[in-house]
């Protein structure tokens, strides 16, 4: 509880969690179109110094100066506003440039862009108009009903016309009314399904747009990495959502979309209340508590690698904030389960991930820790992470920890005695671990209520 507290109170002397991976130095949908504003970065940025520092040439870097943001904050703006392809291609390569920070980089005073008015807004719109048109890969055509026309005699959605023609003169008599009628009733599941409207958007067009939407997801993403933008994007429920919405249908979305979705909410994970879902504040999307716990509970369960990853973290930093515990817990079974399975993926970085998740999720209360001991394999595999050799030693402590925790229970405890000699064995072979597992041992035999368990762990009883 001590770590939950301090973890929440944000002092000077903690640090803040780590952000996943680095921001994207150039996005793949802004296009090489646009020449006039890849000229206009080119005039607006200088060259690498020569005499700078080797780890800063080590790669491609770009310096921008400080005060192009704030020059061109309205244009850009209002670029992005536009809608028109010249336009947007330089707002977003703009965007990029400017929202990428290498890790020594020496610029102090950056604009922090989340805080430009608009601009957030307007880079949700980008994504925004993508998600509108977005088609599933799988797509069938749900009915339409057309009531245009549908009492006239030509409605232009038939086949109505040949039969004018070729019965002219009968057109009031009651077999061509009939066949009307039949022609409406098969044309509504033919012709009339298969047309998209007068202005529907080309392939080209949906791809211009798709490219468009990834290059903002981008420069999003990128805002997150900056401390100067937590909080105003963490208070942002248009922002949540949008990210929200994308890793909840990310078995129909693009990927890199989805995945800059997930790592914006992974770096706001600590400011994250999802009570915000529920707030006053005006939604865009309908996006509820529930539809937003359910969206990371379908990305845990993803086969792929960067997403259970991610959402094992999400998972882990949003479960120490307690006005998130309520939503959480809910599904914490099936949660343990998932964690448990991934201790068991060979990847360094979803152990670490998950260790991490379930280490938070034991220091919550009783009814988590009863429920992971009680978990098929829980044991085992936090022991084999502990025996396996591992690259960083601060997993194999949390999983040492998180056993501690477990066998601070006493209903736990008859169920942790039949791996005493596993804790034994590490407590005389493992230096770095030996103080944790005295005190399990201790616990699970010095008490003096733990009588009849030391004869059950010792006879087999």
């Amino acid at each position: 509880m001590q770590k939950r507290e301090q973890g929440k109170s944000g002092g000077g002397s903690s640090q803040p969690p780590a952000k996943r991976g680095r921001p994207f130095g150039s996005g793949s949908g802004g296009g090489g179109g646009g020449g006039g504003g890849n000229s206009s970065l080119a005039v607006a940025a200088g060259g690498v110094d020569a005499a700078a520092a080797p780890s800063l040439l080590l790669g491609p870097s770009l310096q921008v100066h400080s005060s192009f943001a704030d020059q061109n904050n309205k244009r850009i703006v209002l670029a992005l506003q536009s809608g028109m392809k010249s336009e947007l291609n330089w707002a977003l390569n703009t965007l990029t440039v400017l929202s990428f920070k290498e890790k020594e980089d020496p610029r102090k005073d950056a604009t922090p862009l989340a805080k430009i008015p608009g601009l957030l807004d307007a880079l949700l719109q980008v994504v925004d108009d993508w998600r509108d048109i977005a088609v599933p890969k799988e797509y069938v055509r749900a009915p339409r009903v057309r009531t245009l026309g549908s009492a006239a005699l030509v409605t232009g959605f038939g086949n109505e016309y040949n039969a004018l023609v070729s019965n002219v003169g009968q057109s009031n008599s009651p077999s061509l009314s009939a066949a009307q009628k039949s022609g409406t009733k098969s044309g509504a599941s033919q012709w009339w399904l298969e047309e998209d409207g007068l202005f529907n958007v080309d392939d080209e067009g949906r791809s211009e747009k798709q490219q468009f939407a990834v290059a903002a997801s981008n420069v999003i993403r990128n805002f997150s990495f900056m401390p100067e933008n937590e909080v105003i994007m963490a208070q942002h429920r248009h922002c949540l959502e949008s990210a929200f919405q994308c890793i909840e249908d990310h078995e129909i979305e693009d990927e890199e979309l989805v995945t800059n979705s997930l790592e914006v909410i992974v770096n706001l994970a600590p400011l994250l209340d999802l009570r915000i879902f529920s707030s006053n504040k005006p939604s865009f999307l309908g996006i509820t508590v529930k539809r937003a716990v359910e969206a990371i509970m379908g990305m845990l369960r993803s086969n792929t690698k960067a997403w259970h990853c991610g959402a094992a973290e999400l998972i882990g930093r949003l479960i120490i904030n307690p006005d998130n515990e309520p939503f959480l817990l809910t599904s914490v079974s099936q949660i343990h389960k998932r964690l448990v399975d991934l201790i068991t993926i060979p990847a360094y970085d979803t152990q670490a991930a998950a260790i991490g998740a379930l280490y938070n999720l034991a220091e919550l209360n009783v009814d988590c820790r009863l429920k992971l001991a009680q978990e098929r394999w829980a044991i085992d595999r936090l022991l084999k992470v502990i025996k396996t050799p591992h690259p960083v030693p601060e997993i194999c402590r949390k999983a040492a920890m998180i056993l501690e925790s477990l066998v601070s229970e006493p209903q736990n405890r008859p169920l942790l005695l039949s791996y005493e000699n596993a804790f034994a064995e590490i407590l005389f072979s493992d230096a770095r671990q030996s103080d944790t597992f005295a005190r399990i041992l201790y616990e699970l035999t010095a008490r003096p209520n733990n009588k009849m368990a030391a004869t059950r762990g010792v006879w087999g009883m």
